[in-house]
């Protein structure tokens, strides 16, 4: 298997010994998955980190009436894990399915975890990663739900073209917190 993308994707954070990178390696392995497998459910303990090798990946949560949320969408090259129910042992709030076929590297959080403890650089590519995807990111992420009006957020998921023109008109309504209907009417305002 040809992990040079992944290991060229966690060297742009910080980059990793040869040692550091054989270590990781020797925990990864190579999975498919077929297009609505699901990698993770939600109520389940979040086993595996996964790295995005072809295909797309969704997050979601299911409300009250049993609607699937959507938070967040993953292409290629990204990586992809219930980080919070990682670290805190705790089963995963989340659902992760494969909106496309999917290939990924996944590693095992436990073993991930000792590698962490062990090498220097492993660990420094953990925390910028962290810094840089889950807290800058996330934040405004979370400030933009809240407050900022789904027209507004339509445009800019409209921004990222690649992954607009994957995504399915019931996943970008999902994840506008808006209906389909209301999906339609917001993009012939804007068309």
């Amino acid at each position: 298997m040809n992990n040079s993308e992944f290991v060229r994707h966690v060297n742009q954070y910080y980059p990793l010994s040869d040692e550091t990178v054989k270590a990781l390696l020797d925990i990864c392995t190579e999975k498919h998955y077929h297009k609505n497998d699901l990698l993770l459910e939600s109520g389940s303990m979040a086993r595996y980190y996964y790295f995005i090798k072809s295909g797309m990946i969704g997050y979601y949560t299911v409300d009250e009436q049993g609607n699937n949320i959507y938070k967040i969408f993953f292409e290629e090259n990204s990586f992809v894990a219930s980080t919070a129910a990682i670290i805190k042992n705790e089963p995963s709030d989340f659902t992760f399915i494969a909106l496309e076929d999917c290939t990924v590297i996944q590693y095992p959080a436990k073993a991930y975890r000792e590698l962490l403890e062990k090498y220097h650089d492993l660990a420094l590519f953990h925390m910028y990663y962290l810094e840089k995807n889950w807290v800058v990111k996330k934040e405004p992420l979370e400030v933009s739900l809240k407050y900022e009006t789904a027209k507004k957020r339509y445009l800019q998921l409209l921004e990222n073209k690649s992954l607009y023109s994957r995504l399915k008109q019931h996943h970008i309504a999902s994840y506008l917190g808006i209906t389909p209907t209301q999906l339609s009417r917001i993009k012939k305002e804007i068309h």
